[in-house]
């Protein structure tokens, strides 16, 4: 083989896996907000539909199969630990712990209700079974979508944050709710979707980091804007809120805002004393609109800090209540801050540093012992040697 011929071979294999990661992040960036109520398109509809016909046609050669191995099967932590939650979402941003309100949600949950949990960071490469982030695992087995989640691990934990509210209250907490998930989530897709490079900006969004690649972020930000922005207007034209000028979508945005403070009035939780699920699902919202950085223009910020205090001590109420080491995920980026780290590395190198150093001192003690031994010794049969001339000499004499 000659140079030129591996050269030309070696850049096939380079070029092959850039492909791969650019493919990668296209995959990654295909889901816009809202993660969980996004709309599958055509192209996503013949995906889904292709695997579970040929999940159909591998059961009819089983014979069906096991209901809990086929579960096992699609899992991708197979070492898990017992009634641990393996949480799939986002990479972390220096402003936020996720761009996604859903995946905020649920780990805003989590730690609420004490519930152990590691996040898997999967440099998002991974989706649920539904096409979604985020997605648990739990025990072998995968739950998808951030609403059903929730319901799942309060049922498997016996952890109920609205036990206390009255039949009338929880109605209320569904009704806003359901305007948070299904109409303020739309607002703020909207601006995402119109202001590409403000998202960039505005929460320091790291592409390279964030997908875990070597391709530049000048790059990564141009398949950003393409694709996330286009997509992105479509969907939101698709469920209506596209179709209206900014000032109409700043307005639907503010008369949210403008419910849920009205609702707060001046309690530290919507209901008391005690945050239930709505004060999740609010502060997952509302975070990813109040902790934007603050030079990036944003109405609907200006409108909650202005006009909307009360949501604005809300969301640090739970901020502080729920994620002290808020500041430490966003200046390290740890996917798990909230687990015991490990010994360092370094500790141990000091250690070893520390025995060997030990021990080579003992070892030139010992060195300099057995040469001070070795020094008297032949002191003293230099002396034996000395008498034995002397007592020669008288002899002769």
């Amino acid at each position: 083989m000659t140079v030129a011929t591996e050269v030309e071979n070696n850049t096939t294999v380079v070029g092959e896996k850039e492909n791969k990661e650019v493919k990668d992040m296209k995959t990654a960036l295909n889901e816009e907000m809202p993660a969980d109520n996004k709309q599958q398109g055509d192209d996503t509809k013949e995906t889904t539909e292709k695997i579970e016909n040929e999940k159909k046609d591998d059961n009819t050669t089983t014979g069906g199969g096991d209901e809990s191995s086929n579960k096992s099967a699609t899992v991708h932590k197979t070492n898990y630990e017992k009634d641990v939650v393996y949480l799939y979402q986002y990479s972390r941003t220096p402003v936020i712990p996720s761009i996604s309100a859903s995946c905020l949600k649920v780990e805003t949950w989590l730690r609420l209700n004490e519930i152990k949990y590691e996040n898997v960071d999967h440099k998002m490469k991974f989706r649920s079974k539904k096409g979604q982030l985020p997605f648990i695992e739990i025990d072998g087995s995968e739950i998808a979508d951030s609403t059903i989640i929730i319901r799942e691990l309060s049922q498997k934990f016996r952890k109920e944050l609205d036990a206390n509210l009255t039949s009338e209250q929880r109605t209320i907490s569904h009704a806003m709710i359901s305007m948070i998930e299904n109409h303020l989530v739309w607002v703020v897709a909207w601006w995402r979707a119109k202001n590409t490079d403000s998202v960039l900006k505005g929460y320091q969004v790291n592409l390279q980091h964030a997908l875990g690649t070597r391709i530049p972020n000048g790059i990564l930000n141009i398949f950003f804007k393409f694709t996330y922005g286009r997509k992105g207007a479509k969907k939101v034209k698709a469920q209506g809120m596209g179709i209206h000028t900014a000032e109409e979508v700043a307005q639907f945005g503010c008369d949210d805002l403008k419910a849920l403070s009205d609702l707060l009035a001046d309690k530290p939780f919507f209901f008391g004393d005690e945050p239930t699920t709505l004060d999740v699902v609010a502060f997952s919202h509302l975070a990813q609109i109040l902790y934007i950085e603050k030079s990036t223009p944003y109405a609907l910020r200006d409108y909650m800090q202005d006009n909307c205090p009360n949501l604005v001590g809300h969301c640090s109420r739970m901020k502080e209540r729920c994620f002290p080491d808020w500041e430490e995920i966003c200046s390290s980026l740890d996917m798990n801050t909230h687990l015991p780290k490990p010994p360092k590395e370094e500790n141990k190198e000091s250690k070893e540093d520390k025995k060997e150093t030990k021990e080579s001192k003992e070892g030139k003690d010992g060195d300099k012992e057995k040469a001070d031994g070795e020094e008297k010794e032949g002191e003293k049969d230099k002396e034996v040697d000395e008498n034995k001339e002397k007592e020669e000499r008288v002899e002769e004499k």
